[in-house]
């Protein structure tokens, strides 16, 4: 059976109304030969129509018209399931417009649903997303007026809350490897991470549909090992070579990712990476290293951690610059687990890691309790530590595997500035001085949407902190706590003034660790390794 196809012959075998699952997450993993080809199709054919797309992590590179925002054409696309918006702001658009129904999911529960689905499952049943905008109590994962189905259903067992997630069928799932033979055995060995590939297949074949994968290179059959075959050619119905693919949106191929060779200096390796990155994410400001110092010194010896984009990223290039990465374990929810995760427009990948799981894994990973830490970003709090990161006004952002990662671990640490808009903080004499302030408050009266429950996370019993530039609080019983004030920084001016509520105040209110407003080390090997 021929299974070689030029892009545009694969991209005929997907039909009106079908639901296509894409792999990858930001600009790893991503079959973009095979989505520039059906963007092409559709433009000269205006079919196929009416399609759901399906994707677990974000999968384009903001801004840019590109990646999965291809799609973003008004009849190409009825519906899209995603765990993260934000990054496809062209698709998100639409979905403002209700030009497409949307749905936001978490993007750990899309990628074991797929599990689901391919063991004909009715659908996934978790407590992850109780008490969020995911619950129906409040959202239901819609995003809009357009969404009408219901996708999530509370249920309850031995009077336990549960949420069932819906399975659906796939039709077509457009993947990505590194090598084919001409049986369509897949290999995987320039993956920075396999991502949801062998988990798609399996759900797309249990449906009757198709599996279209986008290689870098063809091999002679028979030449694959049998432990290099991630995906059997049994489940391939058509590959599509690309010999410029690339193992990022930004490189061409980093050995380091997959553990072929070991990077000896992974720091200088991860702020070129950022430099490849200027421009598409954003640039470090004063603040957010007066705010990633301070959450270093809540790294946990022997933890398991996981570590979020922006200023988190931070933390984690902390400890590798203080020597005391091997104190802990980092993970990425994409699959490496171990190593130094590297952000901008790489994220998702690893150096070193020590394993390469599959997303579905990890996340089952994580959701089973694994993770002691993550340290991620906030976008508004309130006063029942409650933390919205997924809708700000009308600009749906989503949540990937926020959910998924801040209901399962036992600690933690949210990582944001203290006010919105352009700020301009210096330090003088180990004091902060606000030179400007922000304009919009972070801590308002009630956030705009729930992505993380405060009052789940005390039945629960996890630690939780918010980290700003200018002040620390804690989620007590009693509600949002402020435990530290910035050296320099008055309490009622600039702290109590700008908060839409009045938090409750530690009676032991300290000062924030002086090292945290120096430029020299912060001392963590004495720390982490007493």
């Amino acid at each position: 059976m021929q299974k070689i196809f030029k892009a545009e012959e694969a991209v005929a075998l997907i039909e009106n109304g079908q639901t296509i699952a894409t792999n990858g997450i930001g600009a790893i993993g991503f079959p973009d030969l095979i989505i520039d080809a059906l963007d092409r199709r559709y433009q000269a054919t205006r079919t196929p129509r009416d399609l759901t797309l399906v994707f677990a992590a974000g999968q384009a590179p903001f801004e840019l018209r590109a990646l999965v925002n291809q799609l973003a054409h008004e009849g190409l696309l009825k519906r899209m399931i995603a765990g993260h918006w934000d990054s496809a702001r062209h698709l998100s658009r639409m979905a403002t417009d209700n030009k497409i129904e949307g749905y936001n999911l978490p993007q750990g529960q899309i990628a074991q649903l797929y599990r689901a689905i391919a063991s004909k499952k009715p659908g996934h049943l978790t407590r992850i997303g109780l008490g969020t905008f995911i619950d129906p109590r409040q959202d239901g994962g819609k995003i809009n007026e357009a969404a009408k189905e219901d996708l999530v259903k509370l249920m309850e067992i031995d009077g336990h809350e549960y949420l069932f997630y819906k399975a659906f069928p796939i039709h077509v799932a457009l993947i990505r490897g590194t090598t084919a033979d001409p049986t369509g055995n897949i290999s995987v060995e320039k993956e920075a991470t396999p991502v949801d590939s062998f988990e798609l297949a399996l759900a797309a074949k249990a449906c009757g549909g198709r599996v279209i994968v986008q290689v870098e290179r063809l091999t002679a059959e028979g030449s694959m090992n049998t432990r290099d075959v991630y995906i059997p050619g049994r489940l391939v119905d058509a590959v599509v070579v690309n010999p410029s693919q690339k193992q990022t949106f930004i490189e061409e191929y980093n050995p380091a990712y997959t553990g072929e060779v070991r990077d000896i200096n992974p720091i200088e390796t991860y702020e070129k990476i950022r430099a490849l990155s200027s421009g598409i994410t954003a640039e470090r400001k004063a603040e957010d290293n007066i705010i990633a110092r301070r959450a270093a010194l809540e790294l946990l010896k022997g933890a398991v951690i996981n570590v979020g984009l922006g200023i988190p990223e931070l933390v984690s290039s902390l400890s590798a610059i203080e020597g005391v990465s091997d104190k802990f374990t980092l993970t990425v929810e994409a699959g490496p687990f171990g190593g130094t995760p590297v952000g901008g427009i790489s994220f998702g990948a690893a150096l070193n890691p020590t394993k390469i799981l599959s997303q579905p894994t990890m996340f089952e990973f994580i959701n089973g309790g694994g993770l002691d830490q993550t340290f991620v970003g906030f976008a508004q709090a309130d006063i029942h530590g409650n933390v919205n990161v997924s809708k700000l006004g009308n600009r749906f952002i989503g949540v990937g595997g926020f959910v998924d990662i801040t209901q399962s671990a036992k600690s933690v640490v949210f990582c944001g500035t203290f006010m919105a808009g352009e700020m301009d903080v210096t330090v003088t004499d180990g004091k902060m001085i606000i030179v400007r302030d922000g304009k919009y408050s972070k801590f308002i009266e009630q956030v705009g949407q729930i992505s993380f429950s405060g009052d789940y996370a005390r039945k629960m019993g996890q630690r939780v902190l918010y980290v700003t530039e200018r002040a620390v609080f804690e989620l007590m019983e009693s509600g949002l706590t402020l435990i530290e004030v910035a050296p320099g920084v008055d309490l009622e001016k600039d702290i109590l003034s700008k908060m839409a509520f009045k938090p409750l105040i530690s009676p032991s209110l300290k000062t924030m660790d002086h090292k945290v407003f120096t430029v020299g080390e912060l001392g963590l090997k004495a720390i982490l390794c007493n």
